[in-house]
């Protein structure tokens, strides 16, 4: 019998920072066997996120699932984490480098 997944402290609150950012989120959590604990989706753009707190670490099973995938799954810590990986991603999906000062 499978025990029910363990969610991590900080989800609540990294969850709501990406839905107030303007995110869909979806958790995977129950999912388990080493599927990431929420997808997001923001501006036409997927992301898998893994949660930990922050001195939280990706188990074996996780690990090996991960490297399987053909894309990114990001590991997240923090609320600003997450909401710089859904910015950042979507600004270069729209050709807005914002160090180089382009639109």
């Amino acid at each position: 019998m499978r025990r029910a997944a363990k969610v991590d402290g900080n989800q609540a609150e990294i969850i709501k920072a990406l839905r107030d950012s303007g995110a869909s989120v979806t958790s995977l959590h129950q999912v388990g066997q080493g599927v990431p604990d929420i997808l997001v989706s923001h501006a036409g753009v997927w992301y898998l996120m893994e949660l930990k707190t922050p001195k939280g670490s990706v188990n074996e099973i996780q690990s090996e699932w991960m490297k399987k995938q053909k894309a990114p799954v990001y590991v997240v810590r923090t609320p600003i984490q997450a909401c710089e990986i859904i910015g950042q991603t979507w600004r270069t999906a729209l050709g807005d480098d914002l160090e180089k000062g382009t639109r």
